[in-house]
C-alpha cells in the first residue's frame, strides 16, 4: 500500500471516530451516602444506628433532528424495602420548542403529587407511629406513568401534566400543576390530580403552596387536600414553615403540620425543627419531631411521639 492510500485511510478513520464521539452523547454517575441516628420514643429498639447509599446512571445525548434523549437508573440497597437494588428509573426526549415527554418505569411523580411535599417538609413521613390510612393521601405515581413537560409559554411559569394506569380501572388517573416563580423571592404552586384506580371510586386532590423569601428569612404554606367520594374519608393536610438562613453554609428551619381528616375526633399535629451545615459535598442534619394524636385520637399519651435524628451525609 502506497503512502497516499495510507493517508487517506487514516484520514477516514479518524472521521468515522469523531463522528462516533459526537453522537454518542453523555454518561454519568452520582452518588450519596449517609450516616444517621434515630430515635423514636415509641420504639423499643430506641436509638438506632442506620447508613443509606444510593448511585445514579444517567445518560443522554442529541439527535439528528435536535431532540434531547435521556435516562435516569437508580440503584439503591433499600429500595423495595431493602430487597433492591434497582429504583427509580426513567427515559425523556423533547426539546425547549415541543416540550419533553418522560416515561417512568419505577419511581415516578405525578404532575400533582411532584408538588405535594408540605411547607414543612413532610415532618410526618418519618417512624412517628401514623397509620398508613392515616398518612397523607396522593393521586397515583410510580410505575407506568407519564409526564409532559409543556415548553415555556411564560417566563418564571413552569407547566406539567401527566398520566398513570396504576390500578384496576381502564380509565387511569390524570394530573396536571403549575410553578410560578417570575416574581423575585416568590414561589406559587398549584396542582390538581385525580385517582381513579379503583372502579366507582373518585378521589380528587387538590395542592396549593407558597413560599417567599426576603432576606435570610423564608415562609412557606401549604395545604393539600383529597376529597373521597365516601365523606369519611377527606383528608386536609396544611403546614407553614419559616426558615432562617445563618450563613450560606448554615440553615435552621422551624415547621408544623396538620393532618385532619372527616369525622376524625382530633386532628394530627407534628411540630419540628431542622438544621443542617454544608462543606462542599458534605451535610450535617438535625432533626427534632414532636408528634400528637398519631391516630386522630387523644385518648391516651401513647398517641403523642417524639422523633429525632442525626445525619451526615456526602454528595459525590
Amino acid at each position: 500500500m502506497n503512502n497516499l492510500k495510507k493517508i487517506g485511510l487514516t484520514a477516514l478513520a479518524g472521521s468515522l471516530v469523531a463522528t462516533s464521539v459526537a453522537y454518542a452523547g453523555a454518561l454519568t454517575a452520582t452518588g450519596s451516602a449517609e450516616m444517621k441516628m434515630t430515635n423514636n420514643s415509641q420504639s423499643a429498639a430506641g436509638k438506632t444506628v442506620a447508613m443509606g447509599n444510593s448511585v445514579t446512571f444517567a445518560g443522554s445525548g442529541e439527535t439528528d433532528s435536535g431532540l434531547n434523549v435521556s435516562m435516569s437508573f437508580e440503584l439503591d440497597q433499600g429500595a423495595g424495602d431493602g430487597t433492591g437494588p434497582f429504583d427509580s428509573h426513567s427515559v425523556s426526549v423533547g426539546n425547549d420548542s415541543i416540550g419533553t415527554l418522560k416515561v417512568h418505569g419505577h419511581g415516578g411523580s405525578n404532575s400533582a403529587a411532584a408538588l405535594d411535599t408540605t411547607a414543612a417538609g413532610d415532618f410526618w413521613d418519618n417512624s412517628l407511629g401514623i397509620s398508613k390510612k392515616n398518612k397523607p393521601i396522593s393521586s397515583p405515581s410510580g410505575n407506568g406513568l407519564v409526564v409532559y413537560s409543556l415548553p415555556t409559554f411564560m417566563d418564571g411559569l413552569a407547566l406539567g401534566a401527566s398520566y398513570s394506569s396504576a390500578g384496576e380501572n381502564d380509565a387511569g388517573s390524570t394530573a396536571y400543576g403549575a410553578v410560578y416563580t417570575a416574581v423575585e423571592g416568590l414561589t406559587l404552586s398549584f396542582g390538581k390530580g385525580t385517582d381513579n384506580t379503583k372502579p366507582n371510586v373518585d378521589n380528587d386532590q387538590t395542592i396549593m403552596k407558597a413560599s417567599y423569601a426576603v432576606g435570610s428569612f423564608t415562609l412557606g404554606y401549604s395545604d393539600n387536600g383529597m376529597s373521597h367520594t365516601t365523606n369519611s374519608n377527606d383528608q386536609d393536610v396544611k403546614s407553614f414553615s419559616l426558615g432562617y438562613t445563618i450563613s450560606d453554609a448554615l440553615s435552621v428551619t422551624y415547621g408544623e403540620e396538620t393532618i385532619a381528616k372527616e369525622g376524625a375526633s382530633t386532628d394530627i399535629e407534628i411540630e419540628g425543627i431542622t438544621a443542617s451545615y454544608t462543606s462542599g459535598g458534605m451535610t450535617l442534619g438535625l432533626t427534632s419531631i414532636e408528634a400528637s394524636n398519631v391516630d386522630h385520637s387523644n385518648a391516651t399519651k401513647n398517641n403523642d411521639n417524639e422523633f429525632w435524628k442525626v445525619s451526615l451525609s456526602f454528595a459525590f
